[in-house]
């Protein structure tokens, strides 16, 4: 049944959202804390008879998921930061081309191999493009299980609709946990967008299409860029989005994403039973990131502070956005260290002078 609950890992939540949103190829390299997403599309993605593929490498599995969204098929592939790393030069291709895609990165510590715990010290990497050029793709990061499937579900969609690889950035302990989640209802397949702009030729009902980055003309290459980021501002207008709790009565706003804004939560109503007033904005898309609704906050006079698993990426982008209007904090823990409410409240307690 399309509308019950279940008690699922974030990992198989994002798995059977994907297989719903209709997915029709996913290829993959194991990595943890994000195998049982693959562990999840191989049994799913067999048993309806779509395509599942092991990949040799994650350079591998990104040029397949290239090759199948040329195609015209929704193609998805999944890994953990150093895999991820390594899809980075396939993103770039497929952003140059056009293509739509998704990328779910369920993120590790790092730099390096670092360690299995989860972090946010890929923020950088998801929002500034990752690859090499100049792009940008939408970021979309749950704090929930239900939200990491409802996530991935509207991913494929959004990637259709601008053509172009839709990430879904959740940190490890986000696909590791179990949470009731309900599932979308799967998708019509015969309703899907046509693809005029795909390889396929008469066959496949369109013209015989080249999809490639390669534009060798510098004038020409440079207008393609620009028509992009054209692009990039219409997605912005359209697509940003973002969570805000109690910012009215905050003279405090905590700014914070996935895991650590689940803890910022969690300080609040600690805060409320001291008679303390703390507020959230959490963005949900990281690119584009809500930075009108943060200079409007900074304009309120509002004290923000940036909760990060790391050792401050996002808070750059808040800094941005503020534009010197009000003073920007930062608290992070790394290294797969998730911060705590006591430590993170007592830190706006400090800023405050209220303790």
């Amino acid at each position: 049944m399309d509308e019950e609950k279940r008690l699922m890992k974030g990992n198989e939540a994002i798995g059977e959202a994907a297989i719903r949103a209709g997915c029709d190829a996913y290829f993959g390299y194991p990595i943890t804390p994000q195998n049982e997403l693959t562990a999840y599309m191989a049994a799913g993605m067999l048993d309806r008879g779509r395509v599942f593929i092991q990949a040799e490498s994650e350079v591998a599995a990104m040029s397949m998921v290239y090759g199948a969204a040329a195609a015209g098929g929704r193609a998805m592939t999944s890994s953990s930061s150093p895999g991820v790393s390594l899809k980075q030069e396939g993103i770039s291709y497929a952003c140059g081309a056009d293509i739509p895609c998704v990328v779910v990165n369920v993120a590790r510590s790092g730099p390096g191999l670092g360690g299995i715990a989860p972090s946010q010290g890929d923020y950088f990497q998801a929002t500034r493009g990752g690859g090499h050029g100049d792009y940008y793709h939408i970021v979309l990061a749950p704090k929930s299980v239900q939200e990491a499937a409802d996530l991935t579900y509207e991913a494929f969609g959004l990637a259709e609709k601008w053509r172009m690889p839709v990430m879904v950035l959740a940190d490890g302990l986000i696909g590791q946990m179990m949470e009731g989640v309900v599932l979308p209802p799967a998708k019509d397949a015969a309703k899907r967008p046509d693809r005029p702009w795909a390889v396929g030729g008469p066959s496949a009902g369109r013209p015989t299409n080249h999809v490639s980055s390669l534009i060798l003309d510098p004038p020409e290459l440079e207008a393609k860029v620009k028509a992009r980021f054209a692009r990039y501002e219409e997605i912005a207008a359209a697509r940003t989005s973002f969570e805000a709790v109690n910012l009215d009565k905050a003279r405090l706003v905590f700014v914070a994403y996935g895991t650590a804004s689940r803890v910022c939560l969690g300080a609040i109503q600690a805060a409320k039973a001291r008679g303390i007033e703390l507020g959230l904005l959490r963005p949900i898309s990281l690119w584009p990131f809500p930075k009108a609704e943060l200079a409007r906050l900074a304009g309120q006079g509002k004290r923000l502070l940036a909760v990060e698993m790391s050792m401050g990426q996002m808070v750059e982008d808040v800094r941005l956005a503020v534009n010197g209007a009000a003073p920007v904090d930062f608290y992070g823990r790394c290294g797969g260290v998730v911060p705590s409410e006591e430590e993170v409240l007592a830190e706006a307690e400090r800023l405050m002078g209220w303790k």
